[in-house]
């Protein structure tokens, strides 16, 4: 008896070490799809979407193909004032299993920020910015040949009516922007604007940054073929003329996301309210400006951290498609997107890739942990039935 009653002690050790060994690769398995391979089956169904093809492609110089561009906006990474550390951790972490997810399957060319990159950036020190500033480029890796844009948000150095030279400055030498920049690729021409700059006042932002507006309007008229423009403002920048990409925080004026229809526009209880000029978006005057001067065929903008499309008129009588990108973050946005931008010298189409759910993310939580306690009671039932069993058999 005595003998029978180790092996049966030995028998339930064994069972539950086995039966620990389990569940502990159960769990390791559901964390794992959930917090890793889940991103890759989501953003595996996203693609770069088809250029129209009765606009030609072969203007283009150098034969060059068409740049793949992955856009996002207000990625707000939090500092040591907002948030609870476990919600800072987990909305880094989605934040950067997506990316690296979407740059593994999709290996954009271009990767642009619309700005608000930091939550907290207007009111960090320096020793606080630089550990931002080694944060973001840890969780938002791109390869060396990935051209990186980026545009100021006020999240980044502050409204207009808190900036000063410091915060702006600061932002600008890291992140090689600048008021308003002009950069062309494979000859497709992007101009990003500091946002908070366009307030139309003789701030020591504004004036500088109107006359570097009507510098580049003046630079892509000389290359469109305008010799008066080339007399003055001639640029070794542009090997092409192609209307320009505007990218910005703010979007252009618009009375409201009443406008929009998307699957990641605002809620309805904020989409009809009214905008703020120079808050929400920038004013009208600034708008116009921007077309009068700058002529762009497309604008990408956040701040709002909802989607939405506009088809602005101009007093010229052109059209010009916005795109206001939502938030990158599960921390303002339920159902987060970016945007993946084919584009050409002459030609774009655009494309919302959906990111993985968190609802979806939990349910799966919900139903595995469901599933694996059922089959540990399944086990333990088992087992009790088989070690009963030897036990009777040893005592008949």
């Amino acid at each position: 008896m005595k003998s029978w009653m180790m092996v049966l002690r030995r028998s339930k050790y064994i069972l539950n070490v086995r039966l620990i060994g389990k569940v502990a690769a159960a769990l390791a398995s559901v964390m794992c799809y959930c917090e890793f391979l889940h991103y890759y089956v989501v953003l595996f169904q996203c693609h770069w979407p088809e250029l129209d093809h009765e606009l030609s492609v072969r203007d283009i110089k150098n034969d060059a193909s068409p740049l793949h561009v992955m856009v996002l906006a207000d990625t707000h990474l939090l500092g040591t004032r907002n948030g609870h550390w476990f919600d800072k951790l987990r909305r880094e972490w989605q934040m950067h299993r997506a990316f690296q997810s979407s740059i593994t399957v999709h290996n954009p060319d271009v990767v642009i920020f619309l700005g608000d990159l930091f939550d907290e950036g207007k009111w960090c020190k320096p020793s606080e910015f630089a550990e931002y500033v080694q944060r973001f480029h840890d969780l938002f890796r791109t390869p060396e040949e990935t051209h990186v844009l980026v545009a100021v948000g006020n999240h980044d150095v502050g409204f207009h009516y808190s900036l000063n030279p410091y915060l702006v400055n600061r932002f600008e030498a890291v992140f090689a922007t600048g008021l308003v920049a002009l950069k062309q690729i494979k000859g497709v021409t992007f101009v990003t604007i500091n946002s908070m700059a366009l307030e139309g006042d003789e701030c020591f932002l504004c004036k500088p940054a109107s006359d570097k507006i009507k510098i580049i309007g003046r630079q892509l008229r000389c290359a469109a073929g305008d010799m008066a423009a080339c007399q003055y403002w001639k640029s070794s920048q542009l090997q092409q003329y192609s209307q320009p990409v505007i990218l910005q925080h703010y979007p252009l004026y618009r009375e409201s996301d009443s406008i929009c229809s998307e699957v990641d526009e605002a809620p309805e209880d904020i989409k009809h309210l009214l905008f703020r000029e120079r808050w929400e978006c920038i004013s009208r005057d600034a708008t116009e400006t921007l077309f009068e001067e700058l002529s762009p065929r497309l604008v990408l903008s956040g701040h709002t951290h909802h989607g939405c499309h506009v088809k602005h008129n101009t007093s010229k009588g052109t059209t010009v498609d916005e795109y206001t990108v939502p938030s990158f973050s599960w921390r303002n946005k339920e159902n987060p997107t970016f945007s993946m931008l084919t584009i050409t010298s002459n030609n774009f189409s655009i494309y919302k890739c959906q990111m993985p759910k968190e609802n979806t993310v939990i349910a799966i939580y919900a139903f595995s942990a469901i599933l694996l306690v059922l089959w540990i009671a399944a086990k333990i039932v088992k087992t009790r039935g088989i070690l009963y069993t030897k036990v009777e058999g040893h005592i008949d």
